[in-house]
């Protein structure tokens, strides 16, 4: 299976460069998996499109500000931002390091991508903030601006990061993160910190439409997936079937685990918010002989077409790269031709396509 069947044209206007200031004011393109059948909509009748009974799983991570500027060397140097106009001549030759996964059996080790990234080598000393309040030291070297850096022991790490560090935006949304960003690069049910990426289907949510779901007798749960590179890492082979996806901290609680196995043997359908909740529960259930248990560990799960499904009927989903590995996810679950048509459709319809854009409902 070729990548390139997975292709797309897109005008470059149709990228959502900000968010709507509704949260829930979205469109959403309903796509029936059986039939091929779309329905233009908003998102607001998102919750009368659901069955009493149906489960729907919502991923739980919260985004840091994972994207960090800094210098390599040791000279001091004022605050160093993209944003400050005193610092222009210094920046010029300023790096930038994603933080993209906490390496477990170190908390000061981390997996990140660097810019520019043939310049940094092993053994280099990388310094941020101000006044260098963070300092790392590169450990290891890997391909695509990939590396894996440790940090000098801080007293409050992640207070640190959240003070100096930027909303990691994805580059095809062209300016600098803003303030704002902090509150609407993060769904209204976020809690467990680690992810570098929102998962973008659960930033429509508002109290208010939970609340309408509970209302249709809509059964909630929640998992966790730290969104890291095996998201949105670019596919470079030709062949999907080369593909190596990274792998991803997720965490399943047991009450979760028991609303997930209670709704199968009640043959009530599964909802996942997001290709990353499809992925969890995915995993989970191949590492269980088709149960979905309580448990923790790294997801590295490939989905394309042809793929079998234990766990989900239904996915929300927001629009996606393409070419990219959650493009092949919906379209698994879609059928490959159904998913491609609704995006031409979502084309010609003028959606607003990504992370800050509108979203499907495939059933």
């Amino acid at each position: 299976m070729l990548v390139s069947d997975f292709a797309y044209e897109l005008p470059e206007e149709l990228i959502a460069q900000q968010p709507l200031a509704d949260r829930a004011g979205s469109r959403l393109l309903h796509l029936y998996k059986e039939t091929g059948t779309l329905e233009d909509r908003q998102f607001r009748d998102f919750p009368g499109l659901l069955r009493p009974g149906d489960l729907v799983v919502f991923n739980n991570t919260r985004v840091f500000p994972a994207r960090l500027y800094g210098r390599r060397g040791g000279l001091k140097s004022q605050a160093l931002s993209p944003h400050n106009p005193a610092s222009r001549d210094f920046l010029r030759g300023r790096i930038e390091v994603l933080l993209t996964r906490q390496v477990s059996h170190d908390p000061n080790e981390w997996e990140c991508l660097v810019r520019p990234g043939r310049k940094i080598g092993v053994g280099e000393h990388l310094f941020f903030g101000a006044t260098d309040e963070l300092r790392a030291e590169v450990v290891r070297r890997g391909g695509f601006g990939e590396r894996r850096i440790r940090f000098a022991p801080a007293e409050d790490f992640f207070g640190l990061v959240e003070c100096i560090g930027h909303i990691p935006l994805p580059p095809y949304i062209a300016r600098p993160d803003a303030p704002e960003d902090r509150d609407r690069y993060q769904t209204v049910y976020a809690r467990e910190r680690g992810s570098v990426a929102a998962p973008t289907a659960g930033l429509h949510f508002t109290p208010e439409i939970l609340s309408r779901l509970r209302d249709r007798n809509v059964e909630t749960t929640e998992v966790t997936l730290h969104v890291g590179l095996g998201t949105f890492q670019p596919v470079r082979a030709e062949r999907v079937e080369d593909h190596q996806l990274h792998s991803e901290a997720y965490s399943i609680s047991s009450e979760a685990a028991t609303k997930i196995g209670r709704a199968r043997r009640e043959q009530r359908r599964v909802i996942a918010i997001g290709t990353t909740t499809v992925r969890t529960l995915e995993y989970a259930a191949r590492q269980s002989v088709g149960e979905v248990c309580a448990g923790s560990g790294e997801a590295n799960l490939f989905i394309y077409p042809g793929f079998q499904f234990h766990v989900v009927q239904g996915l929300l989903t927001n629009f996606h790269l393409p070419q990219s590995t959650l493009l092949m996810l919906v379209c698994a679950l879609a059928g490959k031709e159904n998913a491609l048509e609704s995006y031409r459709h979502a084309v010609s319809e003028r959606y607003r396509f990504y992370s800050y854009g509108d979203c499907m409902f495939v059933e």
